[in-house]
């Protein structure tokens, strides 16, 4: 996979329709699992989570570039029960990846900026994926799972597992918790489920700049 920018992106008119396509999105019901709701559970949550926004923080210099726009977490929070489904229509959240550092996408098919940088998020996987950190990327493409399957295999795209949420609650759940406002919506997650920073719009996630952030949040 190429260093290069794919097909120019990010630019201001794809990271604008990518917010016209997330104020489309916003009639879907919430779908997360109850561990993401409820003032106990959410302390629970935000005690393991402790520390969270120093880590954050610390990837300050490695946050530049073709990554600038990810946001640090500025609170603890977690989002290891954010509930989707995998290939085989199985039951799976963020905390499946419980031990891993995840780059969690959310993306769909009538998303121009999120089928422009698929490519560039399944040659970070090829490059970097492994027992310490994945690519997750999950569709929300509403009806059967058909048609990001084919857009897959037409653009090469073989290194990503097909996660899917065709309710949309996932997109929804993120913006409810002001995480997301259009699509695509990028969210780093380290090894415990807890939020490290966040993004919306695409990026060459097979750049340099997504190479060196990635390697820095892993040894965090």
């Amino acid at each position: 996979m190429t260093e290069k920018r794919p097909l120019g992106l990010p630019s201001a008119k794809l990271v604008a329709i990518a917010a016209v396509a997330g104020i489309l999105a916003g009639a879907a019901a919430v779908y997360v699992k109850q561990t993401m709701s409820g003032n106990g559970e959410l302390a629970a949550e935000v005690g393991q989570c402790a520390g969270t926004v120093v880590k954050a923080a610390s990837l300050g210099a490695v946050t530049t570039g073709e990554v600038a726009a990810m946001v640090a977490a500025t609170e603890p929070r977690s989002i290891a029960g954010l509930a989707f489904k995998d290939a085989a229509q199985k039951d799976v959240s963020v905390e499946n990846f419980a031990g891993k550092t995840v780059l969690l996408n959310v993306w769909a098919t009538w998303c121009v900026p999120c089928r422009e940088e698929m490519p560039a998020l399944n040659g970070l996987q090829e490059k970097m994926g492994g027992k310490d950190f994945e690519v997750v990327a999950v569709n929300i493409d509403t009806g059967d799972a058909e048609k990001p399957k084919a857009f897959l295999a037409e653009t090469g795209v073989d290194k990503l597992g097909l996660y899917r949420d065709n309710t949309m609650g996932v997109f929804n759940a993120l913006k409810k918790q002001g995480l997301a406002f259009g699509l695509p919506v990028t969210l780093l997650v380290d090894e415990k489920g807890c939020l490290l920073g966040s993004m919306n719009g695409p990026a060459a996630w097979d750049s340099g700049d997504a190479q060196a952030l990635i390697a820095a949040a892993v040894k965090l």
